[in-house]
């Protein structure tokens, strides 16, 4: 009762700090994103497996932010967001901070532009996943990012269960004490660049990070490019290189759309790589039904045994509301022979397939607030 007691008050403060703040030139605003439902996965570690997932069409997500005026154009910006798991209540992904998923505080200018401080998005997220090129937005989800027989790349990613898991960074990855420049458009241009501090002492660039971004937009037609660079601090050994590099286009004809992807990796510490190349559409029959399809090929180069793999999704959406829609969707991976299959998202212990088939189903609800 004290901690709830404790709770209540806080909020109770914050709540009337944010009206306050609303009072004036500014605003403050709460949103957030809740998604769950039930996957059937065909072959888990050599079994099928029926499970309540959730987070899988989009992160769930609470969030704030705010916006101050500050006259001529500029305001003052700031963004935090916690992801959890909606079947537990807890914080994701595990080992990170409240605000794990973004905070950050910056300025931002009609004319100049925006800077910001704190852990925040790079560009392979800005750049790429937010234009609209990958199909993971709209087609599967977390299940439709990257993933597959390339275990061997050991990305030095926490918890190590994400060694090669969202290897090329676009759902989400964050970079810790870094700044950030975004430009305002420019004849449909936009460019940005980020930086993130390695904070180690006399050795400046030592476990630092490196990311830009290039887009293009004009009417229904947009094209993107990025570049990351992160080097993990490793202990008692020298610090890993992962390198991303990726372009994308995405092309609306009104109710038909289309995107296209390529994205890379190379862990500079054992020379593994791994190329990708997708293409995916949606189709919006009327107000509240749309299909979504998109396959994908994956490559890993003779590090990781020349492995690849194929993978289909697909997804239908019901929209119940501005705010609120179910929705099926089932992928398919098939690997080379002698490979095992395992499609993003797939978090079970032991949750790769057994063969070079892995099948899944899915149903679930999502709403945003």
């Amino acid at each position: 009762m004290r901690n709830l007691a404790r709770w209540s008050t806080a909020l109770t403060i914050f709540a009337m700090a944010a009206q306050a703040y609303a009072d004036t030139s500014g605003s403050v605003t709460l949103y957030g994103v809740m998604d769950a439902g039930v996957t059937y996965i065909s072959n888990s570690g050599g079994h099928g497996n029926l499970k309540f997932d959730d987070g899988i069409m989009s992160p769930n997500m609470l969030g704030i932010k705010g916006d101050e005026d500050l006259g001529g154009g500029t305001h003052a910006v700031f963004d935090l967001v916690n992801q959890f798991a909606v079947g537990t209540g807890a914080i994701q992904p595990p080992g990170k901070g409240i605000f794990g998923r973004n905070a950050w505080v910056g300025l931002a200018d009609d004319r100049y532009g925006s800077i910001k401080l704190g852990n925040q998005y790079d560009f392979m997220v800005d750049s790429l996943f937010f234009s609209r090129t990958d199909a993971a937005m709209t087609v599967g989800g977390l299940y439709n990012f990257r993933a597959g027989p390339f275990q061997k790349i050991a990305l030095p990613y926490n918890p190590p269960y994400a060694g090669q898991f969202d290897w090329d960074r676009m759902s989400g990855e964050t970079v810790t004490n870094s700044v950030k420049y975004q430009s305002p458009s420019l004849n449909g241009f936009r460019v940005g660049v980020l930086y993130g501090f390695g904070g180690v002492p006399g050795a400046f660039g030592s476990g630092d990070t490196i990311s830009a971004g290039l887009n293009f937009d004009r009417g229904p037609f947009g094209v993107a490019a990025a570049y990351t660079e992160v080097k993990y601090l490793q202990a008692g050994g020298p610090q890993v290189g992962v390198r991303n590099w990726g372009v994308g286009a995405h092309y609306d004809f009104g109710q038909f759309s289309t995107s296209a992807l390529i994205t890379t990796v190379r862990n500079t510490a054992n020379g593994g790589a791994i190329a990708q190349g997708e293409i995916g559409a949606t189709y919006l029959f009327n107000p509240a039904v749309q299909l979504g399809i998109d396959y994908m090929y994956m490559k890993g180069n003779g590090y990781l045994d020349n492995n690849h793999a194929h993978q289909v999704s697909a997804a239908l959406d019901y929209f119940l509301s501005k705010r609120t829609f179910v929705y099926a969707a089932a992928v398919y991976q098939r690997t080379n022979s002698g490979a095992q299959a395992l499609i993003s998202g797939v978090l079970d212990v032991n949750g790769t397939s057994s063969s070079p088939n892995q099948f899944l189903g899915r149903v679930g609800i999502e709403t945003r607030f």
